[in-house]
């Protein structure tokens, strides 16, 4: 059997919605819309753009949780771990979003011990808060607050296969250094641009269908569904 380490985005991916987006929706200042703009025109790095929107949040932590608690996620993402673990992956989530956010909502759901690289929020009183980003790395191109590809890199070092699942432009560079990608919206979009082996999919459902073919012991296992159809590198 051919174990993989899938790394697996979270906003957008595993939820619903854009986590950090609603949390500044509801919960900011005026301002985080210009950090936003400034970001998308490469005039602000992603970290440092959300380092400026964090800090714009007023918000309690009882508000911050009723928020947070609101917030779904694929209902097929808990099934697609357990898959994942059974056939012997290892998963864990890479994200340049909220490791709070993202732990109070997988704990919801009995997936609060999976591993989880993501910006670190901090409380600095009662209704604010700063951004830390322990998995930065100086070599990060984009600059993000976790940096994707070292992450691939060092899952690599362990020689095994690396699997990508995102959806967005946090997960482009991180999808040219891992060997095969599960890709939905705009990541889907990067890959085919840039041929990168991936296949298509709406959501955790069509991801729980293709997992037996990353352990598939023949030659060039292929597979397929209505949205794409794409052939794994040699295991």
């Amino acid at each position: 059997m051919n174990a993989w380490t899938i790394l697996c985005d979270f906003d957008g991916t595993i939820s619903v919605d854009d986590v950090t987006d609603v949390l500044l929706e509801r919960f900011s200042r005026p301002g985080w819309q210009a950090l936003e703009e400034e970001w998308r025109s490469g005039k602000l790095s992603s970290r440092l753009c959300m380092q400026g929107q964090i800090a714009l949040l007023d918000v309690s932590k009882e508000e911050l949780d009723e928020q947070i608690d609101e917030l779904r996620i694929d209902s097929a993402f808990p099934a697609f771990v357990r898959a994942a673990h059974r056939a012997g992956h290892a998963l864990s989530i890479v994200s340049d979003g909220l490791d709070y956010a993202i732990r109070r909502i997988l704990a919801r759901h009995d997936l609060g011990n999976l591993p989880i690289h993501a910006n670190h929020l901090i409380q600095t009183g009662p209704r604010s808060w700063r951004l830390e980003s322990p998995f930065a790395d100086k070599s990060c191109r984009v600059d993000s607050g976790t940096c994707k590809c070292v992450c691939a890199q060092k899952a690599q070092a362990t020689r095994r296969h690396v699997m990508l699942v995102g959806d967005g432009a946090s997960d482009f560079c991180a999808a040219e250094h891992v060997d095969f990608v599960f890709a939905k919206y705009r990541l889907n979009e990067h890959c085919r641009a840039k041929d990168i082996h991936h296949v298509s999919i709406v959501g955790f459902a069509d991801a729980i269908d293709l997992l037996p073919a990353l352990t598939d012991d023949r030659e060039q296992p292929t597979i397929s569904n209505d949205f794409n159809t794409e052939t794994f590198p040699n295991a």
